[in-house]
């Protein structure tokens, strides 16, 4: 247990501060799942759409620091190669 008044505060803070961060990453994964579903159905324009609310979220993800910012660049780059490869597809081979 916490023996001095800051650690009982500290304590009391990080609950706080791990359910608003837990919801914030739980958002930012509810926004990349409806970009991965249009993908899925393989519309482009709802894909590109989502893509575009998704990304802001991401972003606000890093600023906030519940998300590193390799990560969700790593994260964006590949989302948004699948969705621009949506429009055109591979030539075979």
């Amino acid at each position: 247990m916490a023996n001095t008044p800051q650690a009982r505060k500290r304590i009391r803070r990080n609950d706080r501060r791990a359910d608003i961060n837990g919801a914030r990453v739980s958002r930012i994964r509810t926004f990349v799942k409806r970009v991965e579903l249009a993908l899925a159905s393989g519309d482009q324009k709802a894909a590109e759409a989502a893509m575009k609310a998704a990304q802001p979220e991401m972003q606000r993800g890093v600023s906030k620091g519940v998300m590193h910012k390799n990560t969700v660049a790593r994260r964006i780059s590949r989302l948004t190669k699948r969705v621009k490869s949506l429009g055109n597809p591979a030539p075979a081979a």
